[in-house]
């Protein structure tokens, strides 16, 4: 039996050592934390998508009392583009959270795998992107979303 091992790339780093394009994107992420419907866990997940085309749209976690019925962050501002953008890529993706407490989490979160399967799908769809996550300690970039998830299941895999 061959052991094997996978490695991912990423970057650390804080918030003045972005490029104006990211730091703005992160703010947007860090805003819609404020619109996010989340009675139950009382944690609140934004995201702010770059598009190919220059726009940005957001999203925020909606929770419900049926817990499987609500929706990531992630995935409203993804299918939201899909909807009003169809037919155009995502350049750069961040995500940031404030929990409980209602402060922004220290270290960066990433997202769930629904969201993963998601977003995999939107880059084998299109082309890679970027993918930052914020934290208030650091930051997390990514040059591709595969990074997150290198064994994607996707219209290869059937």
């Amino acid at each position: 039996m061959e052991s094997k091992q996978i490695e991912i790339q990423y970057k650390s780093a804080k918030e003045e050592e972005l490029s104006a394009e990211d730091f703005q994107l992160i703010e947007q992420a860090k805003e819609a934390t404020h619109t996010s419907y989340s009675p139950f866990s009382h944690f609140s997940v934004g995201a702010a998508i770059l598009l190919d085309n220059g726009e940005i749209v957001k999203g925020s976690n909606q929770e419900n009392a049926s817990y499987t019925t609500g929706t990531c962050a992630e995935r409203c501002a993804m299918f939201y583009a899909n909807a009003q953008y169809p037919g155009i890529g995502i350049k750069t993706l961040a995500i940031a959270a404030r929990g409980t407490n209602r402060a922004f989490t220290p270290s960066p979160i990433s997202p769930c795998g629904a969201c993963r399967q998601v977003l995999a799908e939107v880059e084998h769809r299109f082309h890679p992107f970027r993918v930052l996550l914020y934290g208030k300690n650091e930051i997390y970039i990514f040059e591709s979303f595969s990074e997150l998830l290198p064994f994607q299941f996707n219209e290869s895999s059937l």
